[in-house]
């Protein structure tokens, strides 16, 4: 009996020191578990907090870079408005000095207009002042002179009309010591070429003349006998031809007394 209530007592003894060592080892295993938790949770926060830090760095970032996009947006957008302004002035340059060289053109056409007709309306003038010339502005030699070429002048398309006065006493040949010499003051007229001809007369003062029949050109002595040119020009004198000066039209009148010219 004794010995069975021992065995008991060592069985449950034995059970108890179980018990107390399960028990240790549980509490150690609880407080390993917890530590580990612990250690988990602690984990976890700095996990959470190295997150919420990096998140807020990635919020930053992309705050940073939301930030930035309006500003080169408006860097961008004021660059974009300076090119446009720097456009906008370099065409409204370029449209003022187009409308200055417009206007400077425009003006010295302007002024060309006006030059021309000024020279127009000074000719005009002149034109007209002349238009309203009559023949008593003009001396009666003068009208003398454009009406005898006028109504004898050989060719009157000339440039201009000369007339050369030879006194009494003058060898009708100037080339030839035998011409004979004009009884009377003489005047002839011609054109400035050869072509034109020649006008040799004498007024007689009452409206009409007496016209010589001169030549334009003469022989030369060499080519003709020795008393040839002297018996050539007295018959010029002799055979004299009487004519009456026609007045003839007076705008034609003055146009040759505007190109006269007495030597």
């Amino acid at each position: 009996m004794k010995k069975r209530t021992k065995r008991v007592y060592f069985r449950a003894a034995i059970f108890m020191l179980v018990g107390t060592l399960v028990g240790c080892a549980g509490n150690k295993d609880e407080k390993s578990i917890e530590e580990a938790t612990s250690e988990a949770n602690r984990n976890s926060s700095i996990e959470e907090a190295t997150g919420k830090t990096d998140g807020g760095s990635a919020i930053k970032e992309v705050t940073s870079k939301t930030d930035e996009s309006p500003s080169r947006k408006e860097a961008t957008s004021k660059t974009d408005e300076s090119l446009s302004r720097k456009e906008a002035t370099s065409k409204t340059d370029k449209s003022s000095s187009s409308t200055e060289l417009k206007q400077s053109d425009t003006a010295d056409k302007g002024d060309i207009s006006s030059e021309k007709s000024v020279d127009e309306n000074s000719n005009s003038k002149v034109s007209k002042k002349e238009d309203k010339k009559t023949l008593s502005d003009y001396s009666s030699k003068q009208i003398e002179y454009a009406r005898i070429w006028l109504q004898l002048g050989p060719n009157q398309e000339i440039d201009e009309l000369n007339v050369r006065h030879i006194s009494a006493g003058e060898p009708v040949n100037i080339y030839d010591d035998t011409s004979a010499n004009y009884p009377k003051d003489v005047v002839t007229l011609e054109g400035s070429r050869s072509v034109d001809g020649s006008v040799t007369y004498s007024s007689n003062g009452n409206g009409t003349i007496n016209v010589y029949n001169v030549p334009s050109h003469w022989s030369s002595s060499a080519q003709v006998d020795k008393d040839f040119m002297k018996n050539y020009t007295e018959d010029i004198i002799r055979n004299t031809k009487l004519v009456h000066v026609d007045p003839g039209e007076d705008k034609k009148i003055i146009e040759l007394i505007n190109i006269l010219n007495v030597h």
